[in-house]
C-alpha cells in the first residue's frame, strides 16, 4: 500500500528560481549590453563597456596622481592603463558613482555629472526616433541609428584627443573648415588640453604641422609626394603599416593601419612635445617607441618653459637655471612646464644706493644655444661695454658677445646646454649679486679666514690620512692590474674621489652617464654610472659583470672595475682619449680623419662585433651598434663600447629603441616587428653607420633649405651608376682609394638588407673589408626602393635593372654572394 505524500517544504526547483532572478533583478540597476548603450540603459559608477572583441573598454577612470574622473576609452589586453580618447577633457567629474552616461531624448550621448548636469554631449543633429552607442573593437566609439546600426550619427574616431588610433582620420574638412587636431594632455595627471598640438596644414597644403600655443610651428612632415611626407623618409620603412593619404575636394586627410591584427599600435600628441609612434611589447610588457619627431627633445619649442634649461645628456630634459626654481614645482614634477621657473632673488636693477647692496651680476653659461630675439647692439664695441649696456636697463636678462653685442629683454626660452650647433654661444645670464658663489661680503671674507684658520689643523689630519689611503689604493690596482682578467670591486665613494664628485662628464646615453675620473696611479678612467635600469639581485649583477669582463679584444673596451652598492650600479672602462666617433666625423674638428684611418676604423669595429657574435662562448649581440657608442684610443684605434649592456639590463627594449636617435636610426626592422632579435640586427646596425663613415655626415639630415635628405638613397643610385667618388665625404678631396670605397659601399648595402638573412654575417663583413672575399653588387632594399621611386630620380630603377642584368642576380644568401679571390687566409 502506497504510502500517504507529505508536503515538501520547499517549493519547487522552477518557482525558486524565478524568487532568485527577482531578487537579482530587485538588487541590480538596468541591464545593458556588454558593448553598447541603448535608450534603457546608461553607465555609472564602475560598469564598464567592452568592445566585443575584448580590445577596447569604456568607462570613468582617474588618471594616475589624480582624484578627477573622466569617461574614457583605454584597452582591455594591455597591463599599462592607457587612455586612447577622452570625451570630458576639461570637465571632470568628482564622484562618478553619482555621474552618468546615458541617451537623451533628442538621442545624443550625453554626460551627467553628481549635480546632474550635463557637461558633455556628442551634440550633433539627429533625425532618428531611437540610437544606440556602442564601442567597437577599433577603439572607436559610434552613436547609430538604433534601426540601422550601419548608419553612423557621430563617431569618437573624429573626435580625437591626443591619441590617433590606427584606421582613425587625421585631416581637414575644406567645406566647414573644421580641423581634426591632437592635442597633448596638460600634464601627466590632467587630460586637458595642453599647449602641443598636431594638425594638417590649414592653409591647404598637404603637410602637418606640430604647434606650440596654436602659434609657433616647429616642426613639419613636409609635402606628402605621392607615396610619402617628404620630410619623413622613415615612412619607407613600414614594416608593420600601410598609409593612406587623400585629397578630394570637400576633404583631406591622412590614415593608417597595421598590417597584423595581434600588433597594438598608437600614434600620440605627447606632454614631450613630441609626435609618438609607439607599440606594445608583450613579452616586456611595455610599450616601446617605433618613431618619434622632432628627433631631438630639445627641438620643442618652449619645452622647459622661460627660464628652463633643456640638456638632451641629462638624466631629465629639462631643468631651471641657476638662480631659479620652478615656478609650481608640483606641476613641474607632472611635466607641465608650461610656467617654466622664476628668480629666487630680484634683480638690483642697476644697483642701489645703499654701500652694503652689491649690482646685479653676470653667470656665464658657455655651450649654449642662445635665445631666440636677441636684440643687437650695432654701437657697442667690447664684451665690457655690452655688459654695462644690459646692466643699465632693467628689463635686460641676458647678453652674449662673439664679435658683436646681443642683449635679451624679459623672458627667456629655448635654452639649451651642451649644444653644438653653429649659433652656440656663451650666454651671460644676470643675477642678484647673492646667487654668485663667490660674492662675499666683509663679514664673509673676515668668517672665511677664521674658519680656513681652524680648519688648518683638521686639514693636517686629513692629508695624513688621504696619504695612507692612497698607498692602499694604489696597491689595490696594481695587484688588480697584475692579475690581468680579475675586476676590481669599486666603493662607491672611491668613485666618487676618483672622478671629483662624478664633476667631469664624457657623454651619456640610454644605459647612463659616463664621466672621466684618474685612479690613484694616475691612470685614466670612464666610470658609466647605469640609470634607470630594472636592477637585479647583488649576485647576478657581479656574474654578468664579470662575464663581460672576461671577454677582451683589441677592438672592444675593456671593462677593468665596477661598482654595486645597493640601487647604485658603475663600470670603470679603460679612458679612450679620441673620444666616440661621432664626435669625431660630424663635429666640426680642425682634424679631418683621412680615408684610410676611416677605413681601418670599420674594418676594427667588424672585428670587435664579430668577435662578439662568433668568438664568445655565447653569442653577444650588441643591440645599440651607432657612432656613440665607438670610441677611439690615442692612435685611433676603434673600440665598440656599451656590449654587454643589453643582457645586463635584461634587454630592456625600450630603453635601446629609445637611444636610437637618428631618423630611422640603426634599428633594424625585425626589432620594430617584434620577431626575435639575432647578431644580424647588429650587422644592420653596423650598414647605416658604415654609410655615416663613408659620407663624414649623419644618413639622415636637413639641408639649408629645410629639405630632409636620406643618404642611403642617394647613394643607391651613384653606386649603380658607378659614380662612388661623389659619396665620400667632400673634406677628403681625392685623396680615397676608389677599391676600398666601392667595397665599403657595397658590403653597406648588404648590410641593410630588410630580409636579415640576406645580409651577411660580422665575419663575412672583415673578409669582404680585408680583400679576401668578393661581393657582387646588391640588391637595393625595398624600404630604400618606394624612397627612391617617389623622388626626382625617375629613371633610377630602369638603371639599376639594366645594370644588374648583366651581374649575378641576389639569392637569399649572401654567402652565395661572396666568393675567394685566391687561397689566402684570414687573419681574424
Amino acid at each position: 500500500m502506497a504510502l500517504p505524500k507529505t508536503p515538501s517544504p520547499f517549493p519547487p526547483p522552477s518557482f525558486s528560481l524565478l524568487l532568485f532572478l527577482l531578487f537579482l533583478a530587485l538588487q541590480s540597476p538596468p541591464s545593458f549590453s556588454v558593448d553598447t548603450i541603448s535608450a534603457n540603459s546608461s553607465i555609472s559608477g564602475d560598469q564598464l563597456l567592452t568592445s566585443k572583441g575584448g580590445n577596447f573598454v569604456l568607462g570613468f577612470f582617474t588618471p594616475q596622481n589624480s582624484t578627477k574622473y573622466y569617461i574614457g576609452i583605454w584597452y582591455k589586453k594591455v597591463s599599462q592603463p592607457t587612455s586612447v580618447w577622452i570625451a570630458n577633457r576639461e570637465t571632470p567629474v568628482s564622484d562618478h558613482t553619482k555621474s552618468e552616461l546615458r541617451l537623451s531624448d533628442d538621442g545624443n550621448l550625453v554626460l551627467l555629472n553628481e549635480s546632474r548636469a550635463q557637461i558633455w554631449s556628442t551634440n550633433t543633429s539627429i533625425s532618428t526616433n531611437s540610437t544606440v552607442a556602442v564601442i567597437q573593437d577599433t577603439g572607436n566609439l559610434v552613436l547609430a541609428d538604433g534601426s540601422n546600426t550601419s548608419r553612423i550619427l557621430w563617431q569618437s574616431i573624429d573626435h580625437p584627443s591626443n591619441t590617433w588610433l590606427p584606421g582613425g582620420k587625421l585631416g581637414l574638412n575644406k567645406v566647414t573648415k573644421q580641423n581634426q587636431r591632437l592635442i597633448s594632455w596638460k600634464s601627466s595627471a590632467d587630460p586637458a588640453p595642453g599647449i602641443f598640438s598636431l594638425e594638417l596644414d590649414p592653409d591647404g597644403t598637404s603637410q602637418y604641422y606640430i604647434q606650440w600655443n596654436e602659434s609657433v610651428t616647429y616642426w613639419s612632415s613636409g609635402t606628402w609626394n605621392g607615396q610619402i611626407f617628404s620630410g619623413v623618409p622613415e615612412m619607407t620603412a613600414n614594416y608593420i603599416y600601410d598609409f593612406t593619404y587623400v585629397n578630394t575636394t570637400n576633404e583631406s586627410y591622412f590614415t593608417y593601419s597595421v598590417k597584423t591584427d595581434s600588433i597594438i599600435s598608437r600614434f600620440i600628441m605627447d606632454l614631450s612635445g613630441q609626435i609618438k609612434q609607439l607599440t606594445w611589447m608583450e613579452g616586456s610588457q611595455e610599450w616601446i617607441l617605433f618613431w618619434s619627431q622632432p628627433r631631438a627633445q630639445c627641438e620643442v619649442h618652449s619645452l622647459c618653459g622661460p627660464f628652463g634649461s633643456c640638456n638632451e645628456n641629462g638624466q631629465t630634459f629639462c631643468k631651471c637655471v641657476k638662480g631659479f626654481a620652478a615656478r609650481n614645482q608640483t606641476e613641474w614634477d607632472l611635466q607641465d612646464r608650461t610656467g617654466g621657473c622664476v628668480r629666487n632673488t630680484p634683480l638690483q636693477c642697476g644697483g642701489n644706493s645703499s654701500a652694503n647692496v652689491e649690482k646685479d651680476r653676470f653667470y656665464p653659461m658657455e655651450g649654449m644655444r642662445l635665445p631666440e630675439n636677441a636684440q643687437n647692439q650695432p654701437d657697442v664695441g667690447s664684451a665690457e661695454d655690452c655688459a654695462s649696456t644690459c646692466l643699465k636697463n632693467c628689463s635686460c636678462t641676458a647678453y652674449s658677445f662673439g664679435g658683436g653685442c646681443s642683449v635679451w629683454y624679459g623672458d627667456l626660452i629655448n635654452l639649451q646646454e651642451q649644444y653644438n650647433g653653429s649659433d652656440a654661444g656663451t650666454l651671460y645670464l644676470r643675477l642678484a649679486a647673492s646667487e654668485l658663489p663667490d660674492s662675499t661680503s666683509k663679514k664673509g671674507t673676515v668668517a672665511g679666514a677664521i674658519a680656513g684658520a681652524v680648519g688648518g689643523l683638521a686639514v693636517c689630519v686629513v692629508i695624513v690620512w688621504v696619504v695612507i689611503w692612497r698607498r692602499r689604493k694604489r696597491r689595490m690596482i696594481h695587484a688588480a692590474k697584475a692579475v690581468g682578467r680579475t675586476l676590481v670591486p669599486f666603493r662607491y665613494s672611491d668613485l666618487q674621489h676618483f672622478t671629483k664628485n662624478f664633476s667631469e662628464k664624457l657623454g651619456g646615453g640610454g644605459f647612463g652617464s659616463v664621466f672621466k675620473g684618474f685612479l690613484p696611479d694616475s691612470t685614466a678612467i670612464a666610470v658609466k654610472r647605469l640609470e634607470g635600469l630594472r636592477l637585479h639581485g647583488e649576485k647576478q649583477f657581479r656574474t654578468e659583470v664579470s662575464t663581460i669582463g672576461t671577454v677582451q679584444h683589441v677592438n672592444l673596451v675593456r671593462l677593468l672595475g665596477f661598482c654595486s652598492e645597493g640601487a647604485r650600479r658603475l663600470l670603470v672602462y679603460e679612458f679612450m682619449p679620441k673620444g666616440s666617433l661621432d664626435a669625431q666625423l660630424f663635429q666640426n674638428n680642425s682634424m679631418v680623419l683621412d680615408w684610410n684611418t676611416r677605413y681601418q676604423i670599420a674594418l676594427g669595429i667588424a672585428r670587435g662585433l664579430a668577435y662578439l657574435h662568433e668568438k664568445c662562448r655565447d653569442c653577444i649581440i650588441h643591440c645599440d651598434v651607432k657612432p656613440e657608442n665607438i670610441l677611439l684610443d690615442a692612435s685611433f684605434v676603434p673600440k665598440v663600447s656599451d656590449f654587454g649592456l643589453a643582457k645586463l639590463v635584461g634587454r630592456d627594449f625600450s630603453r635601446v629603441l629609445t637611444t636610437m636617435r637618428g631618423t630611422r636610426g640603426y634599428l633594424a626592422p625585425e626589432w620594430i616587428t617584434g620577431v626575435a632579435i639575432t647578431a644580424k640586427a647588429d650587422v644592420y646596425s653596423y650598414g647605416m653607420m658604415l654609410f655615416e663613415i663613408i659620407s663624414g655626415r649623419r644618413n639622415s639630415e636637413q639641408t639649408e633649405e629645410g629639405k630632409a635628405t636620406f643618404f642611403p638613397t642617394f647613394a643607391a643610385n651613384r653606386l649603380v651608376q658607378g659614380d662612388v667618388q661623389s659619396l665620400v665625404d667632400h673634406r677628403l678631396g681625392d685623396d680615397v682609394n676608389i677599391e676600398e670605397l666601392e667595397r665599403a659601399c657595397k658590403i653597406a648595402y648588404w648590410c641593410i638588407q630588410d630580409d636579415e638573412s640576406a645580409r651577411p654575417t660580422m665575419g663575412q663583413v672583415v673578409q669582404i673589408l680585408e680583400g679576401f672575399l668578393e661581393i657582387n653588387m646588391p640588391p637595393i632594399p625595398r624600404s630604400l626602393q618606394i624612397l627612391v621611386e617617389s623622388s626626382e630620380n625617375i629613371n633610377f630603377f630602369s638603371d639599376l635593372s639594366s645594370n644588374q642584368s648583366s651581374r649575378t642576380r641576389s639569392t637569399t644568401s649572401t654567402g652565395s654572394q661572396v666568393k675567394s679571390t685566391a687561397s689566402r687566409s684570414s687573419n681574424v
